[in-house]
């Protein structure tokens, strides 16, 4: 008797099961950040309204209503609670694994993560002048790396989905779901493939949705409606240049001072320290404290009081720029993010005050907006992610989309040539 036939072997397709946990492993990382995102947005504003008694309303207006000598020892405390923690956390080990590493393969532990993450919130909760972006993104991508690594995934995926997690997170903390997908995809990835986008845009949505929900929150910034005009035009030509060379010039001196902190035994007296004296400097300039929203909204409003709210955009600007150096310098660990809004936000105002003097045409905010935009995303070296960052932040922009557009590309060729010429490169010349 003959046997039958052995039946034919059905097709393996390896591919498709890579993208199938690549697709599972893209919701997961969304979801991851959206919580991660959640959690760091309640313990910011547990804390804050626990100690600055903000129950309602701004930190600014908290702040303002608080005795001077409370904003000095609130600060203080701030400074001793993030040197002990520091120098707990880098008595074994020095070193912090940045995002940037994570996402070529680097290990970053979890607990690690998790520590380093939540003394940035607890001092920035309690004034500190640094961005609060740099926790969830952190935290997310190393939950992501471990959640890939269990996954098995490929080594680029697993880059992918790490880069992922950390938009996401960035997205979630802030609710700005297009601005988590460029920022993976313009500094995290540098790249643009569709397995990229996809799981870029899939990640930062999903972990909005379970930060936030479906329902928009309020702008994070205040911003009366903006018009364009010749002048706005002409002014973003030529400022666009002058604000992205110094968002330049500001991401040197903010990787000078990180470069230059402790990590050790002096955290214990240098935060303490200059927090105390970031906390004096608020007796005069209140907005001076925490990420840099009061900051920046305080420059949205001198917009709206014309010639009289030069002084004031002055002020707050050169008390952030120092504020936000003197802390990282000391050895604090936090984001730029809305610290480089506040003080382009601040040079568009003092520019646009100005210029509105000569040339009215477009309302003052408009310049602030520009400049916000142009200065970020110089700072970054992300022009894009800088323009739609502060158009997500404002939910504004569409009206003044030519003027922002050529502002920013003006400070993108002024970064470029600036990096150029420190470089020892001329520009058009290719590396020696």
């Amino acid at each position: 008797m003959t046997p039958p036939p052995p039946e034919p072997r059905r097709p393996h397709h390896p591919a498709l099961a890579d993208t199938i946990r690549f697709a599972c492993a893209t919701a997961l990382t969304g979801i991851i950040a959206g919580l991660v995102g959640l959690a760091c947005i309640h313990i910011l504003h547990s804390l804050t309204a626990l100690v600055w008694d903000a129950h309602s309303g701004t930190l600014l207006e908290a702040v303002e209503a608080a005795p001077w000598w409370k904003r000095v020892a609130v600060l203080a405390a701030s400074g001793a609670i993030g040197g002990i923690s520091w120098t707990l956390l880098f008595r074994s080990n020095k070193d912090v694994v940045p995002v940037a590493r994570c996402v070529q393969g680097e290990s970053m532990p979890v607990v690690r993560a998790l520590w380093h993450a939540l003394t940035q919130i607890g001092v920035v909760a309690l004034g500190a002048s640094v961005g609060r972006e740099v926790a969830p993104r952190e935290v997310a991508a190393s939950l992501s790396a471990w959640m890939g690594d269990r996954l098995g995934l490929s080594p680029r995926d697993r880059r992918i989905i790490v880069a992922c997690g950390a938009g996401a997170g960035l997205a979630a903390v802030y609710s700005i779901p297009l601005s988590g997908a460029v920022y993976t995809l313009e500094i995290l990835l540098v790249g643009m493939s569709a397995r990229a986008c996809a799981a870029a845009l899939a990640a930062s949505g999903i972990a909005v949705l379970v930060s936030t929900g479906w329902a928009r929150p309020e702008p994070f910034y205040t911003v009366p409606d903006l018009s364009p005009s010749l002048s706005l035009t002409v002014w973003a030509a030529v400022f666009g240049a002058v604000i992205g060379w110094l968002g330049w010039a500001f991401k040197g001196a903010v990787a000078a001072a990180s470069g230059a902190r402790p990590r050790g035994a002096r955290l214990l007296w240098t935060l303490p320290v200059a927090f105390t004296a970031v906390g004096a400097l608020s007796v005069w300039v209140p907005s001076v404290l925490g990420n840099g929203q009061a900051s920046a909204q305080t420059q949205f409003d001198a917009a709206w009081a014309g010639g009289a709210g030069l002084a004031v955009a002055a002020l707050v600007l050169a008390a952030k720029a120092v504020a936000t150096l003197v802390t990282i310098r000391a050895g604090a660990w936090g984001g730029v993010l809305t610290p480089a809004v506040a003080l382009g936000a601040g040079l568009g105002a003092l520019s646009g005050l100005a210029w509105s003097q000569a040339w009215p045409g477009s309302p003052v905010a408009a310049h602030v907006f520009i400049g916000a935009a142009v200065f970020l995303g110089a700072s970054m070296g992300a022009p894009f992610t800088g323009l739609v960052l502060v158009a997500e932040f404002t939910q504004q922009g569409a009206g003044i989309l030519v003027p922002a557009i050529v502002a920013t590309a003006s400070a993108t060729a002024a970064s470029a040539l600036a990096r150029a010429l420190r470089s020892g490169r001329g520009p058009g010349r290719g590396p020696r």
